[in-house]
């Protein structure tokens, strides 16, 4: 299966009427150097021990013919990684994705690693990030045909990629269960209005073993709780954006039929039998001067999986978008509320205003709960950006944030240990010096009773645009949690110093960087993991041609 791609790459590019075309690509490379510090928790695990460095890498290439046809490769490296298990080294190399694609007119035909989408992703999502080692392509089929102008359809089949197997992180293996998909939609204007609806169909079958580890689960539950499973799962969803000059809304509400779904949240895990649904809307109106966005999401035992011996981030069949902002300032990452499967209901509000050309103010307040109405998560935030004066940008806000650590973090109960209350008060100070050079200085303090309790950080970046961009930082554990809430290291002399270079040439972008990293989540794409404390030097390469 690893030579699949490549041989069917060399097989039509060997062939005299595909000899013509365009070849792109791009090539990505993290590179980890592990320096122990047994204080922050950096040590004691075989990377720090017996590895000391690792990296990850992958090659993309891609070759688009005169005559329709586009082919993809994608190499995937893995030596002493740390990605697939944080506190343990992994090591692969092999095709990591190849893809075919032919068009024929209106009709396009696509074999290999499928990544796709239906709707915003909620019913079906098959992507890679990076960061956090996702990567469940469909291996199999696509086809996609243009009605006309106005009407568009796929339809889809194959097995969602499987790269969370013990030692092995390519392309070799697939989840057994069987994933087929239909989706339609329309684009159409009705004066000044703008329809963009669609509807879309997804079924999943579980294999004989699939099946065979949910019996198995069940008869070891008690008699009470046993039902009888069944092999099909099938899920449908309706989507539309509606467009008026300024006004947008999104709206989609998707089903999915009963299936067997773990109950992680409950004390004892147990296979229960439920339908599930989500109701996902979003709303957009402008003018000048302000801005207005709405958000809101009811989930219910929404499950999507291979099947339902699969948990984390294994056998993902769709992705659920957080309603709450992403806010990219350190400190208030580290409390990023993932979105739940089993039970949420999620509503924001963000307005912005512009009272002038100089200024503008940003206010959301972000309120989740569970269905059951247990508080999951709160966020009052503010901030104001002023650019009046001449070669300065001035900017500065304050977060209040109530966050449930127990089920975001799977840190105990609620009982022992409370919801987090945490204020952020930050400022941003930029200075242009001229055209090209800039000054950049951040500062942000959390004040907080529980976790690790309050941080201090302070950020100063020199930047030559586009080439060069320079920065030192320092996150200091201002005043420790002293009680039984505390993690594992209580120092009040704990520094988390960063040391950061990047330089840019061309399409090609090199980063250097000396990291002291605290224990947490890391959220990316609505996706969260928890990553252990880091300590020692990252490098990465980026290249597109």
């Amino acid at each position: 299966m690893k030579k699949t791609g490549l041989n069917l790459l060399f097989a039509f590019l060997s062939t005299g009427a595909l000899a013509q075309g365009t070849f792109s690509g791009d090539f990505m490379t993290n590179l980890n150097f592990f320096m122990k510090d047994s204080l922050i928790g950096a040590a004691d695990n075989p990377l720090y021990d017996n590895a000391l460095s690792g990296s990850d890498a992958w090659l993309t290439l891609r070759y688009a013919t005169n005559n329709g046809f586009t082919f993809l490769v994608r190499a995937d490296g893995f030596a002493n990684s740390n990605l697939k298990n944080p506190v343990a080294p992994n090591t692969d190399f092999g095709i990591g994705a190849w893809n075919v694609t032919k068009e024929l007119g209106d009709l396009t035909i696509s074999a290999g690693s499928i990544y796709d989408q239906i709707g915003s992703g909620i019913l079906f999502r098959s992507y890679e990030d990076r960061g956090l080692l996702i990567d469940n392509a469909l291996m199999g089929f696509e086809v996609k045909y243009r009605f006309s102008d106005h009407l568009n359809g796929k339809g889809f089949m194959g097995q969602m990629k499987n790269n969370n197997t013990e030692n092995n992180i390519i392309n070799n293996v697939r989840y057994a269960p069987v994933v087929k998909g239909l989706n339609f939609e329309g684009e159409f204007s009705v004066g000044k209005v703008r329809l963009s609806p669609g509807v879309g169909a997804l079924n999943r079958t579980l294999d004989a073993n699939s099946m065979l580890s949910v019996v198995e689960a069940l008869n070891a539950q008690p008699i009470e709780t046993r039902f009888e499973p069944r092999y099909n799962m099938y899920a449908f969803s309706l989507y539309n954006n509606f467009i008026y000059k300024t006004f947008s809304w999104y709206a989609e509400g998707t089903y999915k039929t009963h299936e067997a779904i773990a109950q992680t949240n409950l004390a004892s895990s147990l296979l229960t039998d439920h339908d599930g649904s989500v109701l996902f809307t979003s709303l957009n109106y402008g003018r000048k001067g302000y801005a207005i966005n709405l958000t809101g999401k009811r989930t219910e035992n929404f499950v999507m999986r291979t099947s339902p011996s699969e948990t984390l981030l294994k056998g993902m069949l769709n992705w659920q978008p957080i309603v709450a902002v992403l806010r990219p300032l350190r400190l208030m990452s580290r409390y990023t509320p993932a979105s739940q499967d089993l039970s949420e209901m999620a509503g924001t509000a963000n307005v912005s205003l512009a009272p002038n050309d100089n200024t503008t103010f940003t206010f959301t307040y972000t309120h989740i709960n569970t269905l059951n109405n247990d508080k999951l998560y709160r966020e009052v935030y503010g901030e104001g950006i002023y650019s009046g004066i001449d070669n300065w940008i001035l900017e500065g806000g304050v977060q209040y944030l109530e966050y449930n650590i127990a089920l975001y973090q799977n840190r105990g109960s609620s009982v022992n240990r409370p919801v987090l209350y945490a204020i952020t008060p930050f400022a941003e100070v930029t200075y242009k010096i001229n055209e090209k050079k800039s000054v950049r200085f951040e500062g942000q303090y959390m004040s907080a009773a529980y976790d690790y309790g309050a941080w201090a950080f302070a950020l100063l970046e020199y930047n030559v645009a586009p080439s060069w961009s320079i920065s030192v930082s320092d996150m200091y554990n201002a005043v420790p949690n002293p009680g039984t809430d505390n993690i594992r290291y209580v120092d009040p002399g704990n520094h988390y110093y960063s040391v950061f270079c990047a330089h840019t040439r061309d399409a090609n972008r090199f980063t250097l960087a000396y990291v002291k990293q605290v224990d947490g989540i890391n959220c990316t794409g609505g996706v969260c993991r928890y990553e252990p404390a880091f300590s020692g030097i990252k490098a990465t390469i980026t290249s597109s041609f």
